[in-house]
C-alpha cells in the first residue's frame, strides 16, 4: 500500500473527504518527524514506537575488495511495533 492507497482508505473508513485526509496524514507524518529527529519518542499504544537510536562506529569488511573499512557512528530512525500489533500475526 502506497500513501495514496493509505489516503484513499482512511477516506473510505472515515467518510472524511481525501483532502482533509491527506492534510492528517501528512501533519502526523511531520510530526512524527519532527519528534524522532528531535531524539524524541513517539509511543502509540496498540501499534508501536518510533524514536531515533544510535549506531556505534564499527569496523566491517567491504565484500568486494575484502579490506576492512571503518563505519562512523550514526542516528537512525526505528520503529518497534507495540504488542498489539505483534498479537495481529500469529
Amino acid at each position: 500500500m502506497n500513501k495514496n492507497e493509505l489516503i484513499t482508505s482512511v477516506a473510505e473508513k472515515t467518510s472524511m473527504a481525501k483532502k482533509d485526509v491527506e492534510k492528517v496524514i501528512a501533519a502526523t507524518l511531520e510530526s512524527i518527524k519532527e519528534e524522532v529527529s528531535g531524539k524524541g519518542k513517539v509511543q502509540v499504544i496498540g501499534f508501536g514506537t518510533f524514536e531515533a537510536r544510535e549506531r556505534k562506529a564499527r569496523v566491517c569488511k567491504n565484500p568486494r575488495t575484502k579490506k576492512e573499512m571503518e563505519v562512523p557512528a550514526c542516528v537512525v530512525p526505528v520503529f518497534k511495533a507495540g504488542k498489539a500489533f505483534k498479537d495481529m500475526f500469529k
